[in-house]
C-alpha cells in the first residue's frame, strides 16, 4: 500500500482529536429542517470556506454512483433546492433514477449533515426567478457549456460565450435544459465529532404515524 510521505508523516499518522462541540437529543430540534436551519446559520455567521457547498450523490442505469459539489440556493419543508445544466451527468442520472444524497462538511465547525431522498424539478417560475437572478456572464455560460459532454478545449467555451454573448445581448433568457432540482428529505443525519472518535450522530428518519394517517420524523441515536 502506498503512503504518502512528506517530512516524514505518513498518510496513516494523520489524525484530529474533535473537541468543539456536542450533539445531545435534549438540544436538538425534533423537526431536522430546524436543526439544519441552525446549523446552516452557525456555519455561516463563522464564515467557513463556502458554507453552502454540498456534495451531490446519484446513481446512474449501470448502479455506479457518481458525486460532485453542487451549491445549495434553498431550503423549505418541501426541500432543499440546487440549480444545474438537466442534461449534465447528473440531469440524466436523475431522469433515470430521482433518488439522491447531499452531504454538507463544515470541517471547522466538526460537523456533517446528510440528507437522503427523492428528487423532482422545481417549476419553471422558480427556475426563471433564480435564472434572472444570476450575473449576467453566469447566464451566458448556462447557454455555454454543453455540460458533461466531450470538448475539444476551453477555446469551445470561449467561442460559445462570445456567440451567445453577441445573440442575447443583456437578455438572455433560462435554456431550456437548465433549471433547478428539489431533494424531497425523507432521511437526515447530523454528525458532530467528539473526542476518542465517539462522535455524536442523530438520524431523523420520515416514518407513518398509524394513529393520525401522516408521516412524521424520528429520531434515534447511531453508534459512530
Amino acid at each position: 500500500m502506498f503512503l504518502y510521505t512528506d517530512r516524514m508523516t505518513q498518510l496513516s499518522d494523520l489524525r484530529k482529536s474533535y473537541e468543539r462541540a456536542e450533539l445531545n437529543e435534549d438540544a436538538s430540534h425534533a423537526d431536522p429542517l430546524k436543526q439544519f436551519e441552525q446549523w446552516l446559520g452557525e456555519a455561516i455567521q463563522a464564515e467557513v470556506p463556502e458554507p453552502n457547498a454540498m456534495t451531490l450523490a446519484t446513481v446512474g442505469s449501470n448502479l455506479r454512483p457518481s458525486t460532485r459539489v453542487v451549491l445549495i440556493k434553498g431550503f423549505d419543508e418541501r426541500g432543499i433546492v440546487w440549480f444545474t445544466n438537466y442534461e449534465s451527468r447528473k440531469g440524466q442520472q436523475l431522469a433515470g433514477n430521482p433518488y439522491a444524497a447531499l452531504q454538507f462538511h463544515w470541517v471547522e465547525l466538526e460537523r456533517v449533515v446528510r440528507v437522503e431522498g427523492i428528487v423532482e424539478k422545481v417549476s419553471a417560475e422558480e427556475s426563471d426567478t433564480y435564472f434572472h437572478s444570476r450575473p449576467l456572464d453566469s447566464r451566458i455560460g448556462a447557454w455555454a457549456s454543453p455540460q458533461s459532454q466531450v470538448i475539444s478545449g476551453r477555446g469551445v467555451l470561449v467561442a460559445n460565450a462570445a456567440r451567445y454573448g453577441a445573440q442575447f445581448i443583456l437578455q438572455p433568457p433560462r435554456p431550456p435544459h437548465w433549471g433547478g432540482y428539489r431533494l424531497q428529505a425523507d432521511q437526515w443525519e447530523f454528525w458532530q465529532g467528539r473526542k476518542s472518535r465517539l462522535h455524536d450522530r442523530l438520524r431523523y428518519s420520515l416514518q407513518p404515524n398509524t394513529d393520525k394517517g401522516e408521516k412524521l420524523w424520528v429520531r434515534e441515536r447511531l453508534a459512530p
